[in-house]
C-alpha cells in the first residue's frame, strides 16, 4: 500500500512540475499576495477531481474490455519515455524559462475564471491526470489503488500549496537555469522509471 501510494505521489507531483500557463499564474499570485489559499486550493482540487475521474474511468473501460490493458500500459509507456525525452532534452540545453502570465484579474471571481480557462482548457491536464494517472492505477487493486489516488491527489495538494505560499521564497532560486535543469533532470529520471515499470508490467519487458 505504502508502495501504490509512492508511485501515485511522485508520478503526480513530476507531472505537475512541468511550467505551465496554470504554475505559472500560480506563482505570480503568490508573489503578488492575491487571492493565494483558494487559488491553491482550487488548483488541487482540480486535480483531485480529474484524477479521481481517470482512475475510475480507466478501471471501467479495462473491466469490459482486459485486452486493452497490456496496450494500455504500452502507449503510456512510450508517452512517458517521451515526455522523460523532453525533460532531459530541456536538462541538457537548459531550455525551460519560468514566464508569469499577465492577468489584469484582481476580482476573486475574474481570478478564478481566468484560472478556470489556464486549468481545463490545457489539453495535457487531461492527457496527464485522466488518462496517464488513470492507465498506470490499472497496476493497483482495492485499497491499493485507492492509496495510489490518495498519493496523487495530495501531491497536487502538496505542490499547489508549496507554490503558492513559498512562491517568495521560490522566486530567486527558480531564476536561475541551473535550478532548471537540475529540476527537469530529476523529473526525466522518475518519468523513465515509471514508463519501465509499466512497460514489464503490460508484458512488453
Amino acid at each position: 500500500m505504502i508502495n501504490a501510494f509512492l508511485t501515485g505521489f511522485f508520478l503526480g507531483f513530476s507531472l505537475i512540475l512541468a511550467i505551465g500557463a496554470q504554475n505559472s499564474f500560480v506563482l505570480r499570485q503568490g508573489l503578488l499576495g492575491h487571492h493565494v489559499f483558494i487559488v491553491a486550493l482550487f488548483c488541487a482540487l482540480s486535480d483531485a477531481l480529474l484524477i479521481i475521474i481517470g482512475v475510475a474511468g480507466i478501471s471501467i473501460f479495462i473491466n469490459y474490455i482486459d485486452l486493452v490493458s497490456d496496450w494500455l500500459f504500452g502507449i503510456s509507456a512510450i508517452w512517458l519515455t517521451g515526455y522523460g525525452l523532453l525533460r532531459l532534452r530541456d536538462a541538457v540545453i537548459g531550455k525551460s524559462v519560468l514566464i508569469a502570465q499577465k492577468s489584469s484579474a484582481n476580482g476573486l471571481v475574474s481570478t478564478l475564471s481566468f484560472l478556470s480557462v489556464l486549468t481545463f482548457a490545457n489539453p495535457h491536464v487531461y492527457l496527464d491526470t485522466v488518462v496517464l494517472i488513470g492507465s498506470v492505477s490499472q497496476q493497483f487493486s482495492g485499497n491499493t489503488k485507492l492509496a495510489y489516488v490518495l498519493g496523487a491527489s495530495i501531491a497536487s495538494f502538496v505542490f499547489f500549496f508549496s507554490l503558492s505560499y513559498g512562491a517568495k521564497l521560490l522566486a530567486p532560486i527558480m531564476k536561475l537555469p541551473s535550478a532548471w535543469r537540475i529540476l527537469d533532470g530529476l523529473i526525466a529520471l522518475i518519468m523513465f522509471i515509471i514508463a519501465v515499470k509499466l512497460a514489464y508490467s503490460g508484458n512488453w519487458l
